[in-house]
């Protein structure tokens, strides 16, 4: 069986059209619809059914989506594994809104000038929902924040950034000295859900500081622009740029030994991705040329 047609049937499926496949295979929707024919074929039943212009799986279709797609992943796990001087392969990788935001995007066009033959999808989503994504199987590696709790022996860590907590306010603010903010001004929380959120949440604690709460999210960029509008302070991980646009606050770092919010990647120890991984912490790892 070619595993072409097998890939054509899941995007005609996805597409809900042969000419929407076609489009994404960069095909004719003959050549599509005969692929489809010769894979019912070797199948033995019809696995979609057409109603005018659009395609949907038949009962014996939506039966076997699932391990098709399976075995397009094996044979890519194939390809990643043979691949020597050239790596190939699809690479599914999760990160955190701060590091898809600001850490990877400056590497990637160096990352594709290096690996031209490596597709690379980011999911985003938490901390916590990618790390359980990667332990479960579901993406090959994350960018998050590194875990408050000790890693799997199945997974390996690597360290890209470390980002010390510091205290945001507004301009207008002529106090310097960053507990004192924090105890006189209304607090603008970064989420206590998130692994960022707890370390300034015990860090507060730990200091003696009960703030006044005024508002808690789970966004840095949210926090930022609510904090530069005057809203409250913040106490946040001093995270990459880009930051939102057009904010106006000051950044006060705490004094010394602050705990810091550790950005890296995890992925599977035994991964047959593993080595297209090494290589994109490699362009991680070196630094970008002045701009």
């Amino acid at each position: 069986m070619d595993t072409r047609f097998l890939e054509s049937f899941l995007i005609v499926i996805e597409q809900g059209s042969l000419a929407g496949a076609a489009r994404q295979l960069r095909l004719t929707p003959a050549s599509v619809a005969q692929r489809i024919r010769t894979l019912e074929d070797e199948i033995g039943c019809p696995i979609v059914q057409r109603d005018g212009r659009n395609v949907r799986p038949t009962e014996q279709g939506l039966a076997i989506i699932e391990q098709s797609r399976a075995i397009l992943t094996s044979v890519r796990d194939l390809c990643a594994i043979a691949a020597s001087d050239k790596p190939v392969g699809t690479l599914r990788i999760g990160a955190i809104s701060s590091a898809a935001n600001g850490l990877l995007p400056p590497y990637l066009k160096r990352f594709f000038e290096c690996f031209p033959e490596i597709e690379l999808h980011i999911t985003p989503g938490s901390s916590s929902g990618l790390h359980n994504a990667v332990l479960d199987g579901n993406i090959d590696a994350a960018f998050i924040v590194e875990p408050p709790f000790e890693i799997p022996k199945t997974l390996v860590w690597q360290t890209l950034r470390s980002e010390p907590l510091v205290v945001l306010a507004p301009e207008a603010i002529q106090e310097t000295d960053p507990h004192e903010i924090l105890r006189n001004h209304p607090l603008i929380r970064y989420d206590r859900m998130q692994w960022g959120g707890r370390l300034a949440d015990e860090y507060l604690r730990k200091s003696g500081i009960w703030p006044h709460e005024r508002l808690e999210l789970d966004s840095l960029d949210a926090i930022a622009i609510i904090v530069s509008q005057g809203t409250g302070v913040s106490l946040v991980p001093d995270w990459a740029r880009p930051w939102p646009a057009g904010v106006h606050l000051k950044k006060i770092p705490l004094p010394a030994s602050a705990p810091c919010r550790n950005l890296g990647f995890l992925i599977q120890r035994n991964s047959p991705r593993l080595r297209l991984f090494n290589r994109l912490l490699e362009i991680l790892q070196k630094p970008l040329p002045a701009s």
